[in-house]
């Protein structure tokens, strides 16, 4: 008798586990994809101070004289994320994978992280800008201000969460307005994918964080990812 006491109390607590883990899963990921929001909000607010200071957000690509990549807008920004002593470190004298700037790959912020990235490596990054003429990101060395976002800081995105990109949050690297679109409408397409359901979280160029639908429209999106296209951008 004890013994079907037993394997009854086993079987209705496997049961219980079984009902109550899609509860447990979906609670952590609403506290990471929470945490990842408090990220880019935090990204945000630091473009907003850099803007402050020097009048125009960092360019997402700084260069030397002959084209070569210096410093990404990650390494800009380490001042207003609280890692001064990071920054100071850095030298701009040499290329961002240069001897001195490899020792600090291993130091990235948590900033730089979404908790729901499993596929983040150890040095990547989670987030990115989108680069190209017309883009807050701009192109190479393009200072872009609040003035130039003529569509609307509201109405245009200036980095987004991209999972497994494989790119060092030292590495002036990030994504053009066509690898954005496939990315967050069709991942499978790039050989990505979502973290979160059903989309991403990006970070607006007014400092508010949003979470895009992968069913977003492409030309609503393309009008988003750009500053000064003039295209009438609705709900969201």
């Amino acid at each position: 008798m004890l013994g079907v006491l037993a394997v009854a109390f086993l079987f209705c607590g496997g049961v219980l586990t079984a009902l109550l883990l899609p509860a447990v899963q979906a609670a952590r990921e609403a506290a990471r994809r929470s945490q990842c929001t408090n990220n880019l909000k935090q990204i945000a607010i630091s473009m907003h101070n850099y803007h402050d200071t020097y009048k125009c957000f960092p360019t997402a690509v700084l260069t030397d004289e002959d084209e070569n990549p210096r410093r990404s807008w990650r390494i800009a920004i380490l001042p207003f994320v609280e890692s001064t002593g990071l920054y100071d470190q850095y030298d701009f004298n040499e290329p961002w994978d240069g001897p001195n700037n490899q020792m600090l790959e291993g130091a990235r912020s948590n900033v730089f992280v979404c908790p729901s990235d499993p596929l983040v490596g150890a040095v990547d990054t989670s987030y990115v800008m989108i680069t190209e003429k017309g883009t807050v990101g701009g192109e190479p060395n393009e200072c872009v201000s609040m003035a130039d976002i003529r569509d609307g800081t509201s109405n245009t995105i200036m980095a987004i969460e991209v999972a497994g990109s494989g790119i060092s949050w030292l590495e002036p690297r990030d994504m053009t307005v066509d690898e954005e679109v496939a990315y967050i409408t069709n991942p499978a397409s790039t050989g990505l994918r979502h973290v979160h359901p059903g989309g991403v979280n990006v970070a607006m160029a007014d400092g508010s964080v949003r979470f895009i639908a992968s069913t977003i429209s492409p030309q609503l999106l393309k009008a988003l990812l750009t500053r000064d296209d003039g295209q009438a951008v609705g709900g969201f």
